[in-house]
């Protein structure tokens, strides 16, 4: 059972044995932290990483410290839809099931720079391929009840942040700091359409989380000056990626959690604390574009959600 108090933590996690559970980006950072607690508490945890040499790496060090966890490696470059094509289908041969999916890869601030397919890499990455990668796994978890999607999002997609239908792969103009906020954006947007989808169905449940500021790599395509800005603030303004886990742990795990909820840190402006409800911006709940929005990703991805 959660804990009564506002200090929500891994020692509330329920049991997860019996539960298989997908986490993109798990060789370092929130992802790692995320699959070791998951696998700590019973869970089947797929690794699904871009770099398998890295996600071995991350293997050892959670058998470390969850000795005897199930724990698999699953090759996953969102920077592909071919890719993220051949992942789900070696997912659908390994599982009869999927009860928990966790959509945390992510880059941010990254250069101009398109993926395989001529995306923005941002928009790409975060939005794009775990569009496609949910709506591929999704007939393995909604015969689940009690499965979910859980995507991490975070505040930058307060950030200077629109659905930019007019240039959405930034083609025109480039600014690395919008295409992030977009991609952000449209992460929650994919989460409470998705719900809304999901829904009529009463087995799967679709929810958003977000870090706060974490003391994570994703920093490191700031510009150079920015970057040692950053550096100098971070021990005062972060938290270890265990605690900016938290969040994203409880939108996958707490019995309470209904669908459609946005989990974030309670303390310093959102920034540091423990996981509670939190609330997204005006922008975020526009239903027209959400609608517009994924019809957008499934004609770009040529995926096709069963719901």
């Amino acid at each position: 059972m959660a804990s009564t108090t506002d200090r929500w933590t891994e020692q509330d996690i329920p049991a997860q044995d019996g539960r298989v559970v997908v986490v993109t980006g798990a060789n370092s950072g929130l992802g790692m932290q995320t699959a070791r607690a998951l696998a700590q508490h019973g869970a089947h945890v797929v690794l699904a990483v871009r770099n398998l040499d890295k996600g071995d790496e991350a293997l050892a060090r959670i058998s470390e410290r969850a000795p005897g966890a199930k724990l698999s490696l699953q090759r996953l470059d969102l920077a592909s839809l071919k890719s993220v094509r051949a992942a789900a289908d070696e997912l659908h041969a390994a599982h009869p099931k999927i009860d928990l999916l966790i959509n945390n890869a992510g880059v941010m601030f990254t250069p101009r720079q398109k993926t395989e397919d001529g995306l923005d890499m941002q928009f790409g990455v975060n939005h794009l391929g775990h569009f496609a990668l949910t709506g591929l796994l999704l007939d393995l978890m909604l015969p689940v009840p009690g499965s979910r999607v859980v995507t991490v999002s975070s505040f930058g997609h307060r950030i200077r942040a629109d659905i930019h239908f007019d240039d959405l792969q930034f083609d025109r103009s480039y600014n690395r700091v919008v295409a992030y906020g977009q991609a952000k954006l449209a992460n929650l947007m994919f989460t409470y359409e998705l719900q809304r989808r999901l829904a009529p169905h009463h087995t799967t449940i679709a929810a958003a989380a977000h870090p706060g500021a974490s003391d994570t790599e994703l920093t490191q395509n700031m510009s150079g000056l920015v970057r040692k800005g950053a550096e100098l603030v971070q021990p005062l303004l972060t938290q270890p990626a265990a605690m900016g886990a938290l969040p994203t742990l409880r939108a996958a795990t707490d019995p309470a959690v209904t669908g459609g909820q946005f989990y974030g840190p309670n303390g310093m402006g959102g920034t540091r604390g423990y996981p509670e409800v939190v609330t997204s911006s005006k922008k975020s709940h526009d239903t027209t574009v959400q609608q517009r929005l994924w019809t957008v990703s499934e004609q770009l991805t040529d995926v096709r959600f069963s719901v």
